[in-house]
């Protein structure tokens, strides 16, 4: 790891011009979803995805270092403790994240930095990113930048936003840069050096639901939506949260057992450093 870092609010900065914010994210969104996420059905069932992907390619008996990039609040880091073998470590861009990530994980080490020019080198079996690379302009960077970060046969967990004809007012106030196709993101991981091991669609059972949605509301607005509107929208009334959250046990199940769902509004893949 390179010592070529800058310590602010207690935290190892690799990016310190970076750290309180750029224009990417609207970093006032970290405290809703702190809130947010554990009611709701969309981060509960990916996080309940994660684990049973990453208990299957990489078990729950096996010693190793998680790294999760775009780490957030630490919401996914918080339901991989389940995996009590694995050291786990977060990274985010925006102090402000770490601020709640640090709050919910006070024992994880935490450090900002730019997924784009990590500090590490053959550092760590495991490296996660959910739903963060669309956030990225230089994507394939980072995906290098990953790769270059995980041991020989490390494994890269990844779930981004799925298909171009899906943009909405939703992927414009997340300040997301790009959908992937499977296709998209399959070749730029082949090209920076993964063998792409497992790849899914997710959100495949509420998808129908999903693009009425986009064709009634249609793909943006008149107006500027802000991020406050957002988060009311996503704060569902819990009866119609725990009918989603059924709904979706059917993505659960059938990641679960392998099986690799057709269409969704997001894609999941695990992808391994090929060995040298």
């Amino acid at each position: 790891m390179e010592d070529n870092f800058e310590i602010i609010d207690g935290v190892r900065c690799y990016a310190p011009s970076l750290a309180k914010g750029n224009n990417d994210f609207d970093i006032s969104a970290f405290e809703k979803l702190y809130s947010l996420e554990e009611k709701n059905f969309w981060f509960k069932t990916r996080n309940k995805i994660i684990k049973r992907l990453v208990g299957k390619y990489f078990g729950k008996e096996r010693d190793g270092k998680f790294l999760e990039i775009g780490c957030g609040t630490g919401y996914v880091l918080k339901g991989l403790e389940e995996f009590e073998r694995l050291e786990l470590y977060g990274a985010e861009i925006y102090l402000e994240g770490l601020k709640y990530a640090k709050k919910r994980l006070p024992e994880v080490e935490f450090v900002q930095l730019d997924a784009t020019e990590m500090p590490y080198r053959n550092e760590f079996e495991c490296i996660g990113a959910f739903d963060v690379l669309e956030h990225i302009e230089k994507d394939e960077d980072a995906i290098k930048s990953i790769h270059g970060s995980l041991k020989d046969g490390g494994l890269f967990f990844i779930s981004v936003p799925q298909y171009r004809f899906m943009w909405s007012y939703l992927d414009d106030t997340a300040c997301h840069k790009r959908r992937y196709s499977s296709k998209e993101l399959r070749t730029k991981l082949i090209n920076a050096g993964f063998t792409v091991l497992y790849s899914s669609s997710f959100v495949f059972s509420l998808f129908p639901l999903m693009l009425l949605s986009r064709l009634i509301k249609g793909k943006g607005t008149d107006r500027q939506i802000s991020s406050e509107e957002t988060f009311q929208e996503l704060d569902l009334n819990p009866a119609l949260n725990k009918i989603f959250t059924a709904a979706l046990s059917i993505d659960t199940f059938l990641i679960g057992a392998g099986v690799r769902l057709p269409f969704g509004g997001s894609l999941i893949m695990v992808a391994e450093k090929r060995r040298r």
